[in-house]
């Protein structure tokens, strides 16, 4: 393991252990140790399903770009990546992988594209839910005291926004830099943004972000808390943005601290948002064990992935 990689781990550990310090450990590790298994394995389901569909959804991009994945590779690759972002320090080492070993005779570009964007439209839709809630929020009285945490999802949403534009405007601009962009947009254009392929994309991130959240509600009721469902909308995209910032393991740390800072909003102790985050974060290296399997079985065979003619033209 690399130095970087040490220092993640060292800082995960240090961050637990400081929310840990900070809080009331003791009702923490009672919430987790009187989990109800029934919420668990419905945590389990949603998980599943999650994966199933973003696999869904990698296949989708990956073919609109020339690359070939079949369903059941497709499957057995975003376990193998869920596990080694879970249990490596890095948090996308799986990913890279994933593009690795379905490069094939495509080549790597197309295929590290195809796992950039099957990842960025996860996390577009992610926010959109967010915002979504927020817009609902403001309409529900009883919701109203979570929705201080939309001065945090705002800001993020519109750094987000005016990156993009920032993106897209360079894109139009000359030089290299600004042929590299148009590349890309139009890159992403074929593979998320042409009208045939668009409802999918978007239809499969909806319902796979929503299996995600799921996942957290039920982690969360396993342990004893019962989220109202604007506030589940609201704070779980939050607490979960927290496992992309790389510097610990899977976020690890970082997500108990935000659960704990957070879950007060919505009227629940920090002690119970530790736990539910814990409880969350516990079940999806759980949900990420058949990755073991992939990895013993010496994973997915490399020849899976193949050209198929050329790139289909966005049809816009």
């Amino acid at each position: 393991m690399t130095i970087a990689g040490l220092a993640r781990l060292f800082v995960a550990a240090c961050l637990v252990g400081l929310v840990l310090a900070a809080l009331d450990a003791g009702d923490a590790i009672a919430r987790l140790r009187a989990v109800e298994p029934g919420w668990v394995l419905a945590s389990l389901a949603a998980l599943t399903a999650q994966t199933l569909l973003s696999a869904w959804r990698w296949r989708l991009t990956a073919g609109r770009l020339g690359v070939h994945v079949a369903p059941r590779r497709a499957v057995a690759e975003y376990y193998l990546a869920q596990l080694v972002n879970q249990t490596v320090p890095g948090g996308m080492v799986g990913d890279v992988g994933r593009a690795l070993r379905s490069s094939g005779e495509a080549g790597m570009m197309p295929a590290a594209q195809a796992v950039a964007l099957e990842r960025l439209m996860g996390n577009v839709m992610l926010m959109m839910v967010m915002v979504f809630a927020l817009g609902t929020g403001w309409l529900m009285p009883s919701a109203r005291n979570v929705l201080p945490a939309s001065l945090w999802s705002v800001g993020i949403v519109a750094l987000a926004v005016l990156a993009m534009g920032a993106l897209v405007a360079a894109s139009t601009g000359r030089g290299r830099v600004g042929r590299a962009l148009a590349a890309q947009r139009r890159t992403a254009t074929t593979a998320l943004l042409a009208p045939s392929v668009l409802w999918r994309q978007l239809l499969l991130s909806l319902i796979a972000v929503l299996a995600n959240l799921g996942a957290f509600y039920f982690a969360a009721r396993a342990t004893g808390v019962d989220l109202p469902p604007v506030a589940a909308l609201v704070l779980t995209p939050l607490i979960l943005f927290t496992m992309l910032i790389p510097i610990t393991v899977s976020g690890w740390g970082l997500r108990e601290g935000a659960a704990a800072g957070l879950f007060p909003l919505a009227g629940f102790s920090p002690e119970a948002g530790l736990a539910a985050s814990i409880a969350f974060g516990l079940i999806f290296l759980l949900g990420s064990l058949p990755g073991l399997a992939v990895m013993v079985a010496g994973g997915p065979a490399n020849t899976a992935a193949r050209r198929v003619a050329a790139p289909p033209r966005p049809d816009i």
